[in-house]
C-alpha cells in the first residue's frame, strides 16, 4: 500500500514520531499529523497506554476536521476516506474488533464526563461536540412547544388577504401559520419555492397578531450565516413588503428591518472566534429572530445561537437541507427537518389547526403522539422560479435518481446544456465553445458598463454569468479556470488589464470579513471607473451601490470563477459547472444539487457521465447525533 511513509519524509503530512498504530494510520493518509498530535498529548495528560484507544482519539480529532461530530467506531472501517490523491485499500489496515475496540475505550481514562471524550454507543466525541450537540437538542426541543396567546381568527384572516390568489402555494400557507404557531420553525425547501416570499407574510402575521393583542410590535432580527446571504434576504423581504396587502404601519416596519450576519447579530467579540456578547446569561433581546440560508451554519454556530435565544421568543430557520453543509461539523438544518423531509410529523390536532387556519389540506404523514419538532416544520416544494428543466433535474438530484438525470441532461433543452467531457483533459477544452462563449460575453458587458461608470449595471452583468469549481486548485479547480477565462477576455479585449491589477471591470471576490466598511466574506463587487479616472470598487448594498478606494479592501481576490461552496446564497442568469474526474472526494449529491440550483435561466453543465453519475449517488454521509436527539432516544454524553 503507497502511503506517506514511502515519500518526501519531509512532507508535512508526516506525523513525524509516530509508532504503531498512528503511524501506519497515518502513512495509509487516515490521519493527519495534527490528529496524531493531538492525540499523543491526551494519552500523555490521561496515562494511556493502549494504541488501540489512541488510535480512537485521534480519529475523534479528525471527526470534526471532515465536518463529522463524532468518529463511529463501529462502522468507521467501512467509512473512512484518505488525505491522498490515489486511491487506497484500507481494509489492509490493522483495524481494532468493533466491539472489543468499543469496550477498551469505554474503560479508559480519557473518557467520562469530566474527560476529553466522551462515548454515546459506538459515537466516540470530543467533549466540545458532545456538549453542545447535547445542548442544542435541549434547547431546540425546549422552543419547540406551542406559541401562547395566538388569535386562530386573526390568524386565518391575514393568512387568506396575505396569501390571495396566486400569491403562494398550500405548502408555503402552512409555513407562515405553523411559524405563528409555534415558538420553534423551520421553512425548507429548494430555490424558488418561496421561502423569502414566506418569511415577508409570516413577519406580517406576527405584526397582525401583536396588534390584536394590544401589544407592541414583535422586535425581528433578520440574520444569516454571510453578509451575502443576509444582503439577500434584507431585500427579498423589502422587496415583498411593498406587495403586502396589509396596515401600512405594518409594511413600513417591514421595510425598515436590516438583516445582520449572525456573527454582529450575537455580538462579534474581536478577542474570541467562537463566544459573542449574547448567550445564555445575555439573550437576545429580539421576539423572533428569523435565520435564512440555516444549512451553512453549522454545530458550534447552531450552538451559540440555540442558548442566545430567550425561551419565550421564536426561533424561525429558512433554508435548503438538500444543499452543502457548513464547511465545519455537523449537519445542523438536515438533522433538524430529519423524517419531516417526507411529510409532516404532527399530532392530529396540529395538522387539523393548519388546515382551518389555512384552508388548505396538510399531506397525511407519520403522526406525532404529542407536540414534537415536527409540528413546526414545513418543506416547500412547489418551484416557482426556475425554468422547468432545471427544476426536474434538481429533482431527480435531490431523489438519487442517476438515471434520471442522465436522461434529462441527454434530452437537452433550452435551460440545461450538458457537455459530456472531461475538463480535466486539455484535448476536451475545445468543446467548450459555449463556457468560453459565455464568459467572454459576460465579461464585455461588465468590463463596458464599469469603464462607462455604471457601477449598478457593471454589478447586474456581474451576475449574468459565472464558472462554478468543486476544486479551488487541480485541473478542475478554480486555481486553472481562473488564469483560462481571463485569458479568453484578453484574447477578445486587448486592452484589458493595461491598467494594472485593480483594473476596470475587474470582478472582485472578498473572501474575509472586514467588520469596519460592512464587506463580508463571499460579498461581490466590481472595479469601475471612478473621479479623475481613479479607479473605485464597487459593491451593491440594499438594492444600491457602495463604492470604496482599492487601498481599502483587505481581502479580495478576482472572481471570474468561484468554488461551488462559495456561490451558496448566489444565483447566476447562467451557471456554467465544472465537474471534476468520478473519484473526486468532493463530487457528491449535494454538491451537484447546489451547483444546479445556483442556474436561475440556464445551466451548462460539464462533465462525464461518470462523473455525474457518481455525484447522484454520492450523498454526503456525515456523523452526526442530533437527529437521533430531536427525533428519538436523546442519549447523553456520560
Amino acid at each position: 500500500m503507497t502511503g506517506l511513509a514511502e515519500r518526501d519524509p519531509y512532507d508535512a503530512r508526516v506525523a513525524r514520531g509516530a509508532a504503531g498504530l498512528l503511524r501506519e494510520f497515518n502513512a495509509a493518509g487516515v490521519l493527519a499529523a495534527a490528529d496524531v498530535q493531538v492525540a499523543q498529548r491526551l494519552a500523555a495528560l490521561g496515562r494511556e497506554r493502549d494504541e488501540e484507544v489512541v488510535l480512537a482519539a485521534a480519529l475523534a480529532v479528525r471527526a470534526p476536521r471532515l465536518g463529522h461530530v463524532f468518529a463511529d467506531l463501529e462502522r468507521i472501517r467501512d467509512t473512512a476516506t484518505v488525505d491522498l490523491d490515489e486511491p487506497v485499500d484500507l481494509t489492509a489496515l490493522p483495524w481494532p474488533q468493533p466491539a472489543r475496540w468499543i469496550a477498551q475505550v469505554a474503560g479508559s481514562p480519557l473518557v467520562g464526563s469530566d474527560r476529553p471524550l466522551r462515548l454515546v454507543g459506538s459515537a466516540l466525541y470530543l467533549d466540545r461536540y458532545c456538549r453542545e450537540e447535547e445542548q442544542v437538542a435541549a434547547d431546540l426541543l425546549e422552543l419547540a412547544g406551542a406559541a401562547p396567546g395566538v388569535r386562530a381568527d386573526v390568524l386565518a384572516d391575514g393568512i387568506g388577504r396575505l396569501f390571495r390568489g396566486g400569491d403562494g402555494d398550500a405548502g408555503q400557507r402552512h409555513a407562515a401559520a405553523a411559524a405563528a404557531l409555534r415558538r420553534l420553525a423551520v421553512v425548507a425547501g429548494g430555490p424558488g419555492t418561496g421561502k423569502t416570499t414566506t418569511v415577508a407574510r409570516i413577519v406580517a402575521l406576527l405584526e397582525e397578531q401583536a396588534a390584536a393583542a394590544g401589544e407592541p410590535p414583535p422586535l425581528i432580527a433578520l440574520a444569516a450565516p454571510t453578509g451575502k446571504a443576509a444582503a439577500r434576504l434584507q431585500e427579498a423581504v423589502h422587496q415583498q413588503a411593498a406587495l403586502l396587502d396589509a396596515d401600512p404601519a405594518v409594511r413600513e416596519r417591514l421595510l425598515a428591518l436590516t438583516a445582520s450576519t449572525l456573527h454582529r447579530l450575537l455580538g462579534w467579540r474581536p478577542d474570541s472566534h467562537s463566544r459573542f456578547r449574547h448567550d445564555r446569561g445575555n439573550r437576545l433581546p429580539h421576539d423572533v429572530v428569523i435565520v435564512d440560508e440555516t444549512s451553512m451554519v453549522a454545530l458550534s454556530q447552531m450552538a451559540r445561537l440555540a442558548e442566545a435565544v430567550r425561551p419565550e421568543a421564536r426561533l424561525i430557520l429558512v433554508g435548503d437541507p438538500g444543499q452543502l453543509t457548513s464547511i465545519e461539523a455537523g449537519a445542523v438544518l438536515g438533522d433538524v427537518v430529519g423524517p419531516a423531509a417526507g411529510a409532516p410529523h404532527m399530532s392530529a390536532g396540529g395538522r387539523s389547526t393548519l388546515e382551518r387556519v389555512t384552508g388548505a389540506a396538510v399531506a397525511a404523514g407519520p403522526a406525532a403522539a404529542d407536540a414534537t419538532i415536527g409540528e413546526g416544520i414545513v418543506v416547500l416544494r412547489r418551484g416557482h422560479r426556475f425554468g422547468s428543466a432545471i427544476d426536474r433535474l434538481a429533482r431527480a438530484i435531490r431523489a438519487g435518481d442517476a438515471d434520471r438525470v442522465a436522461g434529462l441532461l441527454a434530452e437537452g433543452s433550452e435551460h440545461v446544456g450538458w457537455i459530456a467531457a472531461d475538463v480535466g483533459d486539455a484535448e476536451s477544452l475545445e468543446r467548450l465553445a459555449p463556457v468560453r462563449d459565455g464568459a467572454v460575453a459576460a465579461g464585455h458587458a461588465v468590463v463596458e458598463a464599469a469603464r462607462e461608470g455604471d457601477a449598478l449595471r457593471a454589478l447586474a452583468e456581474l451576475g449574468a454569468f459565472r464558472v462554478l469549481c468543486a476544486h479551488r486548485r487541480g485541473p478542475y479547480g478554480v486555481a486553472t479556470w481562473m488564469p483560462r477565462i481571463e485569458g479568453w477576455l484578453s484574447a477578445a479585449l486587448p486592452s484589458l488589464g493595461a491598467e494594472g491589477p485593480w483594473y476596470v471591470g475587474r470582478p472582485l471576490l472578498v473572501t474575509e470579513n472586514d467588520h469596519g466598511i460592512r464587506l463580508y466574506n463571499g460579498d461581490t463587487g466590481v472595479v469601475v471607473g471612478g473621479a479623475g479616472g481613479r479607479p473605485a470598487a464597487a459593491f451593491e448594498r440594499q438594492g444600491g451601490v457602495v463604492t470604496f478606494s482599492p487601498s481599502r479592501l483587505a481581502a479580495v481576490e478576482t472572481v471570474y470563477a468561484m468554488t461551488v461552496h462559495k456561490s451558496q446564497g448566489s444565483q447566476f442568469g447562467t451557471a456554467a459547472v465544472l465537474l471534476p474526474e468520478p473519484g473526486s472526494r468532493l463530487l457528491t449529491r449535494e454538491l451537484l444539487y447546489t451547483a444546479v440550483t445556483r442556474a436561475r435561466a440556464r445551466l451548462i453543465l460539464v462533465g462525464s457521465e461518470q462523473s455525474v453519475r457518481a455525484a447522484v449517488e454520492r450523498p454526503i454521509a456525515r456523523a452526526s447525533g442530533l437527529r437521533r436527539r430531536l427525533w428519538g432516544d436523546p442519549g447523553d454524553c456520560g
